[in-house]
């Protein structure tokens, strides 16, 4: 995790940390002494002035900065929150009465190019806050009924940018985010959001007037549910140390339907695009097994029309999604990776068809495409310590070693034909000379083609494929591929043996 993330995930909770039912009297000082350890191990710089008069602690000035470098850049952010109140409330909860606005300040300093300023602005209507528990084990609630983040007072290299050249809002309605936070040997944490809609607009526009880029759209029926684990005395700048300490997390973030709309235009052509998608999911862990990650979408539809291309395209697709799976830092043994890819019920527009296939020889049945990988290598060095990053991007040393590799599924259903697939692959690291420089593999993949030589005839008689080039096919495919029962049905098992030899079908090839 970056440190632009870190800034990100605890400046929400800076926000709107958030009650439940009274488990024991709680003083304004517990609560506002978690909030301060917290986003002070999140690896902010805290100051404030305290004041307490009766049941009510008063807290202003209040000032969060940290430092943070993300990949070529770094940069500083401090978030002034101005007076916050902890009032308790006499049966064992605090209210917190949060300001209505809160400002981000942010510097962005590239290793190259222009420095960047510029103020993040939050508003809150209507916003609720209360915490519960007794310390060492807090609840926060916190609700509003709308909220919004707008950037302004842009600077490039100190010049000052005009609003209509830049612009970034976001608008949320009908907040509620809970969090419970436990500190023990580790603060752990539990959280739940849910936000009725988001909308948002982004534009810029070049100075000299040469280009510019819109997007326009919204999001709706947003929950997030979220658990983690953070090490209490690790540098938040060191994510391998954090991660060797313990840290650990995970977090779906959903949505019941989205839209956007996009322009732009510039020198060198201009076009528009639009989609909506009846919702997805977007999933990420992170522990000492490594990094696991996932993206799906349903329902997308998409059209977009640029000048240099004469006709709009126009996709859809029922389902949308990849998941990745990785190890992330150095272990003497072999860890688990893994891989999927997954493109359900794609179609394309007529007009697109018509391109290539104008008097529609090919069936335009939906298509489909699963990927499914997982194995095993063993990683040689930290991904996440930055100075052995630099060493082996400088000395060009190997990061890891394959060990295994298996197709748990591969599924190619399109134009006609279908191709499936499984198999599965060890690989002998000591012998880098039988396959010239690659590890040596021993396994087997079973590959099933049907429809293929239609196809093939098919992309013959529109001229799409020389009849050479098909007759060549078809000889690969006799060499590699034996009939099946069906008819235009290929069948293929391609494997390596304990000799080094690579049998396509029983017969050796190599």
């Amino acid at each position: 995790m970056t440190r632009f993330s870190i800034l990100t995930r605890s400046t929400a909770l800076a926000f709107c940390l958030p009650g439940t039912a009274a488990l024991a009297d709680l003083t304004g000082a517990d609560v506002w002494s978690d909030w301060k350890d917290y986003m002070t191990s999140a690896g902010y710089e805290v100051t404030a002035s305290t004041a307490t008069s009766g049941e009510t602690l008063t807290v202003s000035d209040l000032n969060m900065s940290m430092q943070f470098a993300e990949d070529e850049a770094e940069g500083a952010a401090s978030i002034s929150m101005g007076t916050l109140r902890f009032v308790e409330q006499g049966d064992g909860s605090v209210s917190i009465e949060l300001p209505a606005q809160t400002s981000i300040d942010v510097t962005m300093t590239p290793e190259t190019g222009e420095v960047a300023t510029f103020s993040i602005d939050f508003d809150q209507t209507d916003p609720v806050m209360s915490a519960t528990g007794e310390p060492g084990n807090l609840t926060y609630d916190y609700t509003a009924s709308a909220s919004t983040l707008a950037m302004s007072g842009l600077t490039v290299n100190g010049v000052p940018v005009p609003a209509d050249i830049a612009k970034v809002s976001i608008a949320m309605s009908d907040l509620a985010y809970t969090v419970k936070t436990t500190v023990g040997d580790m603060r752990t944490i539990a959280q739940d959001m849910s936000v009725a809609g988001v909308s948002y607009d982004v534009a810029f526009t070049e100075p000299e007037g040469e280009g510019t880029f819109k997007l326009v759209g919204a999001m709706q029926g947003i929950a997030m549910d979220g658990n983690g684990a953070l090490p209490l005395d690790s540098d938040p700048q060191d994510m391998n140390a954090m991660l060797s300490s313990g840290l650990d997390f995970d977090g779906t973030f959903t949505s019941t339907g989205g839209n956007y709309e996009l322009s732009f235009s510039g020198p060198d052509g201009s076009g528009t695009a639009n989609s909506t998608s009846e919702g997805g999911e977007i999933s990420i862990a992170m522990d000492t097994n490594g990094l696991s990650y996932g993206i799906q979408q349903r329902n997308v539809d998409y059209n977009m029309l640029i000048t240099e291309f004469p006709l709009p395209l126009s996709i859809s697709a029922a389902q949308i999604g990849t998941t990745l799976m990785m190890p992330l830092q150095k272990s003497p043994d072999p860890q688990d990776f893994g891989l999927e890819v997954l493109l359900s019920d794609f179609t394309m527009s007529d007009m697109i068809w018509g391109l290539f296939d104008p008097s529609g020889q090919l069936p335009r049945d939906p298509a489909s495409l699963l990927v499914d990988l997982s194995g095993q290598a063993k990683v040689l060095f930290n991904f996440l310590d930055p100075t052995q990053a630099a060493i082996l991007e400088e000395t060009g040393a190997t990061p890891g070693e394959l060990n295994a590799l298996t197709l748990n599924a591969l599924e190619l259903d399109a134009a006609g034909a279908k191709l499936t697939g499984e198999g599965s692959f060890t690989f002998d690291n000591s012998d880098l000379v039988t396959f010239d420089g690659m590890p040596r593999p021993l396994g087997g993949i079973n590959l099933n083609l049907v429809g293929g030589n239609g196809l093939l005839d098919k992309l013959v008689g529109m001229g799409l494929v020389p009849e050479d080039q098909a007759m060549g096919a078809r000889m690969m495919m006799g060499l590699f591929a034996v009939p099946g029962d069906a008819p235009d049905t290929l069948n293929s098992r391609i494997e390596v043996n304990p000799e080094g030899h690579v049998l396509a079908n029983g017969q050796r090839i190599r």
